[in-house]
């Protein structure tokens, strides 16, 4: 990796952090104490404030964003907020409906990366994580392969920073899921958290592969109970929200739209 765009803002020392993206940015299902959500870039500008107290972050994350919405919605926010530091996650929710095409969500994709690199900030990409193990979902990991390709490529044209999630076979354990299947659990944000601090050179005291504790595996017919149920009160309410054109972003606000300093909840 070479260095930085910007001389001074070498690993550890941004002052300022936007994420970009969807419910995987947000921080579902990830809770505080007070229902709110927490998540990935939430825990990731925690441990860079440790290294940057005065660290200002800014979460323009909202779920259900398709990628062009965020590079509609979010983009110019974050171009105009001017943080060193901005971790651009997107695309996922375009690439679960059908007909989709990572090639030209790529295309997309770079131009924003483009824009974001030329306002100055260095940029963390995260590729889409391998769905092979997860019912249904399966039946996308060619174009989410396809478009993980993309981002790499991207990346290397850019000088960006990725987070390869893909690589992460500490996340096909079931442990590092919510129950939905579709939105990592409080250990898997923390695990996905650490793997961009190892990238942008953050030092931590964990380590985002540590083997999970051993435990008994599960017999077929608990196992099979616990995919109908899946779909049932998950995947089914999900895919009837796509075909009548509703969101689970319906009036959703960016939990931080504004760069400010970090405070810690209870």
């Amino acid at each position: 990796m070479e260095k930085p765009l910007e001389e001074e803002a070498v690993p550890g020392l941004w002052g300022s952090y936007a994420a970009l993206g969807d419910s995987f940015t947000e921080g579902l299902d990830d809770p505080w104490p007070d229902g709110s959500f927490r998540g990935w870039a939430d825990r990731l500008a925690g441990h860079l404030a440790t290294a940057r107290p005065h660290l200002r972050y800014a979460n323009l994350a909202i779920r259900g964003k398709l990628l062009g919405q965020i590079i509609d919605e979010q983009l110019p926010v974050a171009v105009a907020l001017q943080p060193e530091l901005v971790t651009f996650c997107a695309g996922g929710n375009d690439i679960l409906r059908p007909g989709s095409d990572p090639d030209a969500l790529a295309v997309q994709f770079e131009a924003a990366t483009a824009q974001l690199r030329k306002a100055g900030a260095d940029v963390v990409i995260c590729t889409g994580f391998d769905t092979k193990d997860v019912p249904i979902m399966r039946r996308v990991r060619g174009k989410v392969a396809t478009y993980n390709a993309h981002l790499r490529a991207i990346a290397d044209r850019h000088n960006c920073y990725v987070v390869d999630l893909w690589s992460m076979t500490v996340l096909h354990d079931p442990r590092a899921w919510s129950e939905d299947r579709l939105h990592l659990s409080p250990e898997g944000h923390e695990r996905v958290a650490l793997r961009a601090c190892a990238e942008l050179g953050i030092p931590v005291t964990a380590d985002w592969s540590e083997p999970w504790p051993v435990a008994d595996p599960a017999d077929w017919l608990t196992l099979r109970r616990a995919d109908l149920k899946w779909a049932r009160q998950h995947f089914v309410p999900w895919l009837g929200r796509r075909l009548a054109g509703r969101s689970s972003a319906d009036g959703i606000e960016p939990k931080r739209p504004e760069l400010a300093e970090l405070c810690e909840k209870a």
